[in-house]
């Protein structure tokens, strides 16, 4: 049928490809381009051509998808079942701009368009991809990121069809397409996810890859000379190769089909392109980085049959090629919504669970769910996040959990799980699943795990609700993932255990004492160290309420005492009274997560041996804290009366000053040791730190330490 449609319209094609070409020149040459011997525009010069040739060599890729291929509703951007199409190489972003507005989405007016690289504040055409516009998956910035969020989106895809889809009830069959160019294919985070996507033998996927052969320091071989047909079918994934893909929109639509239709993998399309295509250094590496300038663009016209005095032409034969598209999107929604209404008139219970899956609600009574007590032995926090999250996680169908090859020190299986994988697959350890499963085994893979889990969340809002979980170190390799996520404001839940000097003999490869600086640091993310399991149940509640906001929440390996002051209440307002004085007190004592106990007994070690009176705050959160008060702030830190305040953590101390006059803290790198040798290593036992706090004290009276100076202890 596609094949017909596309004879149907072939005398248009060249048109329209001309059309395309001429258009991104326009929008590339509007701002000040062809100035590339001044340092300023040469960067600019610079983003526009490399943005602009990569999106004329692909726009025959682009007919072929949005004109034929794919599903989808311009004015329902948000219909539930919609393709889902993932530009990676998102500095090509004028090619999905301007495909949205010739496509029909209402935001992305010519005018808009037109915004492209301009000062407008509130322009659409951003110089990559982001979430927030209509048309807009994900937003991929960073090389390789779309294509491990195309393997979540298409994750989600599988899992949702595999739960709710009964027979003559497919409510969830979408597809989901991504572009890649040269540069995707050689990032690390891309080929991991590539290795998951052909294991899980995802059908739904497709990659179509825009191989000009051309990167920013010269040709491909420069740097890689592999059969990448070759690497993808070692993978798991069917390849087919369209030789001619600037102007075979057929040979496009035929191999976009067919991919389509894939029945046990995921397909990968070699698309042979031409970088440039119509300009002076066209298939060249100049490409990337030579300006067009107004006389090669006046050329370009000429050489195609165009006006060269002209600018931003759209005919109306271009205008009427793509006119039918909005009415047969909306076609595709109210086929759809007729089909849910029927099916959730034949099964009730889970037709309500998947509309309010598709609303991004949890069940009113999730709390429930969470012990409101636990065990009083020391617990590691590790165990105590386990003990809170596996109810939930078991009874919820909204949470895909999964690790980095670190199930039994992680903690979080539940009891029934089932694995997400290929249902025909028979692993040698006997662990099997299927699409319906919900605990995911990412091997070590830990930069993937969480890319996949933003595509995941990205599906809908809130329809999924991500878990990763590893070691803490290890959230160092996938901190471009975590970042991500976190300017998405997609909520995934990183699970991240082994938090402190206190894993042990592993040494400092593994423990983390500069990586909290960083995420505290991380817009739009919660970074929570709870200081047992009470608190633990406070991080939780404050991950699963945070909407449009990525967490970490930070445990321990070691068994930690269970305290009786603990308030789950407290951690979601980042920091509370932990112990407060009856008489005025000499300093403040901050306890975090795994050290908080530390902070209880220094100060009881202070008033008996020494006659200091300590309050003592427990700080688990410091962006929950931010988003208090200033009433509430002053109330639980008392710095206004010039009570000192000392905080006790063995990490970096960087940003702790916004808080406390000093910390006893951790400024190298770790020890291989046993846990508690390691903290008595850096000077973590009580005694030793009593001293130190009344030393600091000592100096402020003598007028050695002065407050605003952060004193290092």
């Amino acid at each position: 049928m596609a094949g017909s449609l596309v004879d149907g319209d072939a005398s248009h094609h060249d048109l329209v490809l001309k059309t395309f070409r001429l258009l991104i020149a326009d929008l590339c040459q509007q701002f000040g381009g062809g100035h590339p011997g001044h340092v300023t525009h040469f960067y600019e010069d610079w983003g526009k051509a490399n943005f602009s040739r990569g999106a004329i060599g692909m726009a025959a890729i682009g007919v072929a998808l949005w004109r034929y291929i794919m599903r989808y509703a311009p004015h329902s951007p948000d219909y539930f079942n919609r393709d889902r199409f993932v530009l990676s190489n998102g500095h090509a972003c004028l090619f999905q701009y301007t495909f949205l507005h010739l496509v029909g989405y209402k935001d992305m007016t010519f005018e808009q368009l037109k915004s492209y690289h301009s000062s407008r504040e509130d322009a659409l055409c951003p110089g990559h991809p982001e979430i927030e516009h209509e048309g807009i998956e994900v937003t991929t910035g960073p090389l390789g990121q779309g294509v491990a969020n195309a393997v979540g989106l298409a994750m989600a895809t599988k899992n949702l069809a595999s739960t709710y889809n009964r027979p003559g009830y497919d409510v969830v069959s979408n597809h989901t397409w991504c572009m890649v160019g040269d540069a995707c294919l050689q990032e690390g985070v891309a080929l991991e996810a590539i290795s998951l996507a052909g294991h899980w033998r995802l059908n739904n996927l497709t990659i179509m890859y825009d191989n000009n052969q051309v990167t920013c320091d010269g040709s491909v071989d420069l740097t890689n000379t592999e059969d990448i047909n070759a690497k993808m079918r070692a993978c798991g994934w069917d390849v087919i190769a369209v030789e001619d893909g600037c102007h075979d929109i057929e040979g496009l639509v035929k191999a976009l089909s067919q991919a389509r239709e894939a029945k046990d993998r995921p397909t990968f399309i070699n698309v042979r392109t031409v970088i440039g295509l119509g300009s002076k250094v066209a298939g060249q590496a100049a490409a990337h980085g030579a300006a067009f300038g107004s006389p090669e663009v006046a050329d370009m016209k000429r050489n195609d049959g165009f006006n060269p005095e002209e600018s931003f032409v759209i005919g109306d034969a271009v205008r009427e090629f793509f006119a039918d598209l909005p009415a047969r999107g909306e076609a595709l929604v109210q086929g759809w919504q007729d089909l849910v209404q029927k099916y959730a008139a034949e099964y009730p219970e889970l037709g309500a669970e998947f509309q309010q899956r598709m609303r991004g609600e949890l069940p009113a009574d999730w709390k429930d769910l969470i012990p409101s007590t636990f065990p009083v032995t020391p617990t590691a926090s590790r165990a105590s996040s386990g003990l809170v999250f596996n109810p939930i996680a078991q009874s919820i169908n909204s949470f895909m959990v999964g690790t980095a090859d670190l199930s039994p020190s992680v903690n979080m299986i539940w009891k029934g799980k089932v694995d997400f994988q290929h249902p025909e697959l028979r692993t040698t350890c006997g662990i099997n699943g299927n699409y319906s499963g919900r605990y995911i085994h990412y091997g070590v893979r830990e930069h993937a795990m969480c890319a996949i889990s933003n595509g995941l969340a990205a599906f809908a809002p809130n329809t999924f609700v991500p878990v990763t979980s590893s070691f803490f170190m290890f959230y160092l390799y996938a901190a471009p993932a975590v970042r991500m996520g976190a300017l998405q404001h997609l909520q995934v839940i990183h699970a991240a255990t082994h938090d402190s000097i206190g894993m042990g003999e592993d040494g400092p490869t593994h423990q983390p004492v500069e990586l909290a600086a960083l995420y505290r640091a991380m817009p739009n993310l919660l970074y929570i160290r709870p200081g047992d399991s009470e608190e633990t149940a406070g991080a939780w509640i404050a991950a699963l309420e945070a909407k449009k906001t990525s967490t970490i929440i930070s445990t321990s390996r070691h068994p930690l005492p269970q305290l009786k002051q603990t308030r789950r209440d407290g951690v979601l307002r980042g920091a509370y009274v932990l112990q407060e004085c009856e008489s005025p007190a000499t300093v403040t004592l901050i306890g975090v997560g795994a050290e908080l106990s530390f902070a209880l007994e220094v100060a009881r070690h202070l008033q008996e041996e020494k006659g200091i009176t300590a309050r003592v705050v427990s700080f688990p959160c410091q962006r929950l804290f931010e988003q208090q008060s200033i009433e509430y702030q002053r109330s639980v830190l008392q710095r206004h009366p010039r009570i000192p305040a000392v905080v006790i953590e063995p990490y970096a101390p960087n940003g702790w000053e916004r808080y406390a006059d000093a910390g006893i803290s951790v400024r190298r790198f770790g020890q291989s040791l046993p846990g508690k040798a390691a903290y008595q290593y850096f000077g973590f036992e009580v005694r030793g730190m009593s001293e130190k706090v009344a030393g600091y004290l000592r100096r402020i009276e003598k007028g050695e330490a002065l407050r605003g100076e952060f004193v290092d202890l």
